[in-house]
């Protein structure tokens, strides 16, 4: 079934040439000679894409966006001004509106179906990960991750008792939720050399992320304690979700784990390599272009798609370039090398 795209434009002319030359791609279009018509249009041919001029009269691409984006059911429809405004503040006052990509007036007719094309191609992941029960989404904060590990297993603890000894397999991480706990180490002599003291939401534990380890170090209670006990695996986890908050969730944990902040780095780094390269080839096939060929996505887009920050993003999209997979010019993608992506995969 065709994608509908809704086109909101007052030049008449403009307006059916835009028009022809996407049902010629296979697009079922409805238009709108003002804003205030392509408003009222919207909720009833309810479209994939929502192409709009700007500057219009009766309300102008501005006002429409505001309005749609105010209407639950319209609000994830992709928004593309169309204009001949080129002036960075005007670029600037439509993205920040949360328009999704912007186009000027002339454009090339390739210009006008990629950026429709990408659009419907981000819409359609995320919606496929939507009905796979996997939304994309990302732990902004640390207290944020805190309030996940409060879903785990809540143990309780006597003062006194023992949490873990040295020498035990150390599976697990733990989260105070009432009380104070002591870790410490023992001499020859048997004495107690306390190494730190926790308090109500701090986090404490001695693990490693790559391999089986034991605790270096005793933990007990110094009053009636209760605590999350999360487990090693689900941290990993969490962390490969969500990379943003890895670091300070290391400076929490204090210098103890200082040998494995490395590791975690290293982990986090592969993780955005592996989706970086999954969203692009997942782009590539959505916008079903051949292998080598162009394509064109905003970084927003892939960094939403891989649900991650977009710092990260450019910061591996440099990589792959450096590497030889791929080349940036602008906005378009160009991948070098489809097996190198399907390696880190």
């Amino acid at each position: 079934m065709s994608k509908k795209i809704l086109l909101i434009e007052d030049d008449k002319t403009v307006r059916e040439n835009t028009a022809e030359l996407l049902e010629l791609s296979n697009y079922q279009v409805e238009t709108a000679s003002n804003g205030k018509i392509g408003v009222k249009k919207a909720p009833v041919f309810f479209p994939d894409v929502i192409v709009c001029d700007i500057m219009m009269p009766e309300m102008d691409g501005y006002e429409v966006l505001d309005r749609l984006s105010k209407n639950e059911t319209l609000k994830k429809i992709p928004f593309i001004f169309l204009s001949a405004k080129t002036d960075h503040k005007d670029v600037r006052k439509g993205m920040n509106l949360g328009a999704d990509d912007y186009l000027t007036k002339p454009f090339e007719e390739d210009e006008l179906i990629d950026a429709i094309e990408s659009r419907l191609a981000k819409s359609d992941i995320l919606s496929s990960s939507e009905n796979n029960q996997k939304p994309i989404s990302r732990l902004q904060s640390f207290k944020a991750l805190k309030d996940v590990f409060r879903k785990e297993m809540l143990k309780t603890f006597e003062a006194g008792e023992h949490i873990f000894k040295s020498g035990q397999a150390s599976n697990s991480i733990y989260l105070i939720d009432k009380g104070v706990v002591k870790t410490y180490k023992l001499e020859e002599n048997g004495k107690e050399l306390i190494t730190a003291i926790h308090k109500v939401d701090d986090i404490f534990g001695d693990v490693s992320f790559t391999k089986q380890s034991s605790n270096s170090e005793f933990a007990s209670a110094l009053e009636d304690t209760s605590l999350y006990e999360v487990s090693i695996d689900r941290v990993k986890a969490l962390f490969n979700e969500h990379p943003q908050v890895m670091f300070e969730f290391i400076d929490q944990l204090g210098e103890h784990l200082s040998e494995s902040k490395s590791q975690l780095m290293d982990m986090a780094y592969s993780s955005v390599r592996k989706k970086t390269a999954q969203s692009i080839l997942l782009f590539s096939e959505r916008l079903k272009k051949n292998k080598l060929s162009q394509i064109r996505i905003s970084r927003a887009d892939l960094a939403a798609v891989a649900g991650i920050a977009s710092e990260s993003l450019i910061r591996t999209l440099s990589t792959f370039k450096k590497e030889g997979i791929i080349d940036v010019e602008g906005r378009n993608i160009k991948i070098n090398d489809f097996e190198a992506l399907e390696r880190i995969v």
